[in-house]
């Protein structure tokens, strides 16, 4: 009896609901922008913080990097500002970390610098990153060709490179580059292997001083790519001593190392690591000339934004959903005005006021399913439209589409019930009398 009573409710809603199809096409819009633009907004923004935490993820959770930067002319003396300015990180400072805190497993000092390179009559803008052999241990870079720097390159300062793919497409194209050799600035490089690209292309980094920023001037632009170079090495080659000509005054730096990286045990070992590296350098350095960053404390950070991003987003997005609710309830409250006198004859037949409000609600609820559904569909074509044109990625994930259809059935179920309510309670005598 109740499955003969639901078919003939739902199959004369279906025909109310076709015979304004017009109608029952607009009120669903409502519904089905609010339901697209909750998968969408979220889907953005989700791919938008999973890109940021994979780029924090990729320095490792648990690394902890120093960088050198050049501190404010005010902490410099006068001797400094007329003449040499020396800053930064030492080799004594990676050899203090090395010795004297337990918890560091690995210590990776750098040097950073950018400089053009040439093979042939080809030319590109490198970073150079002179490094040591367990600089791939802490780093997320893989070996593609031919091996990494060794021992005897640095106990040699041997002039070999490793070069990532992005400069293995620029240079080479078809050509093999594994003993092959590449001029950088006056020198040649035998190229000894070719690794992974670290990250995306960017210009040289701007909180680093010394040599890296003088070839970022003399570069002139972005960069294509990385080649390794083993650290004694750069140090023969390139010096520590940077000079800086302008129009109207010249400037001397020394700067040994742009970067130091740590690696510690385990993760709960890294704020307290953090806090003994901090200590040792303010007691070494009378400047503020480094900058410590952890990227675990990034990553936990870049998580709770995504809270706040999700919430902020879906709530912007869900009142698109409370503006479709409102139309449904007019449109519903306007063709109860209009069946007045079915609502009647159907009282006076014998219908109950719970036969009357399933009726509305259940066509209520037909209108909410049908926007959402494709709302849904709508919602699953945005995204995939702007990863494809906008190359921004994002991420669709099964709660955003159940919470969006979630909400779009409460919110028709809600907004539905005061105009099943009225119906219901209308007078069947006065309901006969409407014309």
């Amino acid at each position: 009896m109740f499955w003969f009573r639901l078919k003939r409710t739902m199959k004369l809603g279906v025909k109310s609901l076709w015979m304004h199809r017009l109608r029952s096409i607009l009120t669903m819009l409502g519904i089905i922008f609010g339901v697209c633009s909750v998968i969408a907004m979220l889907a953005i923004g989700e791919g938008a913080s999973q890109e940021a935490q994979d780029q924090i993820a990729r320095l490792g959770s648990r690394n902890i990097i120093i960088r050198t930067v050049k501190p404010p002319e005010d902490k410099l003396t006068d001797t400094e500002t007329s003449m040499m300015q020396e800053y930064g990180l030492t080799y004594n400072d990676a050899a203090r970390f090395r010795e004297t805190i337990p918890n560091i497993q690995v210590v990776v000092p750098s040097r950073k610098m950018v400089q053009e390179t040439w093979y042939r009559n080809r030319k590109v803008t490198a970073d150079i990153v002179g490094t040591i052999p367990w600089y791939t241990e802490i780093k997320p870079i893989k070996l593609l060709y031919g091996r990494f720097l060794e021992h005897l390159d640095l106990h040699h300062q041997q002039r070999t490179c490793v070069i990532d793919e992005r400069i293995f497409n620029e240079l080479f194209v078809l050509d093999d580059p594994i003993n092959t050799d590449i001029k950088i600035s006056s020198d040649y490089y035998r190229v000894v292997g070719v690794v992974s690209a670290a990250g995306p292309a960017n210009t040289a980094n701007p909180t680093a001083g010394g040599s890296e920023s003088a070839g970022a001037e003399k570069a002139g632009g972005g960069v294509a790519g990385t080649i390794y170079i083993p650290l004694t090495t750069v140090k023969q080659r390139f010096g520590e001593i940077n000079l800086q000509i302008s129009s109207t005054s010249q400037q001397i730096e020394r700067v040994e190392l742009q970067e130091i990286t740590v690696q510690v045990a385990d993760n709960d070992l890294v704020k307290p690591t953090r806090d003994v590296l901090e200590d040792m350098l303010s007691q070494s350095h009378k400047k503020k000339d480094y900058q410590i960053t952890v990227p675990l404390e990034l990553l936990n950070q870049a998580k709770q934004t995504k809270k706040i991003f999700s919430i902020v987003l879906g709530s912007i997005a869900a009142i698109s959903l409370l503006v479709g609710g409102i139309g449904i309830m007019n449109i519903m409250l306007a063709t109860v005005s209009e069946r007045t006198r079915e609502i009647g004859i159907r009282r006076a037949l014998g219908a109950k006021r719970r036969d009357i409000v399933f009726q509305f609600l259940s066509e209520t609820a037909m209108l909410t399913m049908i926007g959402g559904l494709l709302g849904i569909f709508l919602g699953s074509l945005i995204p995939f439209l702007v990863e494809r044109f906008a190359e921004m990625p994002t991420i669709i994930t099964g709660s955003s589409l159940l919470l969006s259809f979630g909400i779009s059935a409460a919110v028709g179920v809600t907004f539905g019930m005061y105009p099943a309510y009225r119906a219901a309670h209308m007078d069947p005598i006065e309901s006969l009398r409407h014309e």
